[in-house]
């Protein structure tokens, strides 16, 4: 069994924030790598997420989740999968705007960040049936339901 060291560091400070264990649990349910690695999981506010947006994607707003696959330099062998950014407040309004609970929202944005480091995306049709196929499974195994049905009905709220 694979093992996923997980540095979490808390930018941002929201009021509503899963704990330390879960958030540990959720990333190393997404990595999929036959190696051990590592992550570095930020939480951050709606300004640093906006910053980072647009300084990496061009885009003037803050998102749920960004992804820094960490690519590594020729002969240098390190077992880091990269950096996951998390918005709490982005996350935690789409949470309610969608009707799913806290954690079955923010383990979703975990483990589609987690799949990102790995080179899933979501680009074209096939692709993303690929990468959510693989997060509906990862997250029923959690006990949580598919995140992209319109309600969400876990049973770990």
């Amino acid at each position: 069994m694979t093992r996923l060291a997980v540095d979490i560091q808390v930018a941002s400070e929201h009021s509503d924030l899963p704990d330390i264990e879960s958030l540990t649990r959720w990333a190393s349910q997404g990595w999929q790598g036959e190696d051990d690695s590592e992550v570095t999981l930020r939480i951050v506010d709606e300004d640093e997420s906006a910053t980072l947006n647009g300084q990496y994607r061009q885009k003037d707003r803050p998102t749920n989740v960004l992804s820094f696959p960490f690519e590594q330099p020729e002969g240098i062998t390190v077992p880091l999968a990269g950096d996951l950014v998390i918005c709490a407040g982005v996350v935690a309004r789409e949470a309610l705007e969608q009707g799913k609970s806290r954690d079955a929202h923010w383990a979703h944005m975990v483990i589609h960040g987690m799949l990102h480091l790995q080179g899933y995306d979501h680009i074209d049709d096939r692709d993303a049936e690929i990468m959510e196929t693989l997060e509906i499974r990862l997250l029923a195994e959690l006990g949580f339901s598919n995140p992209y049905l319109a309600e969400d009905t876990d049973q770990d709220s």
